[in-house]
């Protein structure tokens, strides 16, 4: 039978295999698959796993304990630090696989924790042996992508106007279309 820390890890996985919110599109067996390429890493309580501002390089998986996301003010601005407490089954860092970016937070452990990582190598490992598991996580990351985008639309109409929230798509479309032709 399992030793009780082996039955906690595999509780926790099996938290996040059958409760993770982005992992939702997957069956279980590709789930389960899945995780397979992540890494487990283990955090102090008040450990930074990254800051605002570092090259994205992958995301987490939390499957024990808790951390803030904290969004600082650009420097010079009057704005105050904005953050958002998650815990297990949640993740973070998604977009920085897909996409590269910086990062838009800070990520900071309230408690001691362990979370699975998931970075751009395992991305790459994932699409050459399961090119469905990938082409479903690609999904995932652009549904997430096209919410985002639609509330930050939202809001950006709220303080200017709709004409200036769409001329910004445009434009940021039209001139990556022309970087791309370069």
């Amino acid at each position: 039978m399992f030793g009780s820390k082996k039955f906690g890890k595999v509780k926790n996985k099996g938290e996040i295999i059958f409760k993770s919110r982005f992992l939702k599109n997957l069956t279980t067996l590709e789930r389960s698959e899945f995780l397979q390429y992540c890494h487990r890493r283990k955090y102090k309580e008040n450990e930074h796993i990254y800051y605002q501002g570092d090259p994205g390089t992958g995301m987490y998986f939390i499957e024990e304990g808790k951390v803030e996301l904290i969004v600082e003010p650009d420097p010079g601005s009057e704005g105050e630090p904005q953050s958002c407490i998650i815990e297990s089954p949640e993740s973070f860092g998604a977009l920085s696989i897909g996409y590269e970016l910086r990062r838009i937070s800070s990520v900071k452990c309230l408690t001691d924790c362990v979370l699975m990582g998931f970075f751009k190598p395992d991305f790459e490992t994932l699409k050459k042996r399961h090119p469905s598991i990938a082409v479903k996580f690609m999904e995932t990351l652009a549904m997430i992508s096209m919410k985002q985008l639609e509330i930050v639309t939202k809001e950006l109409k709220k303080v200017s106007t709709a004409e200036h929230a769409f001329s910004l798509q445009f434009k940021t479309y039209f001139n990556q279309q022309n970087e791309n032709s370069l």
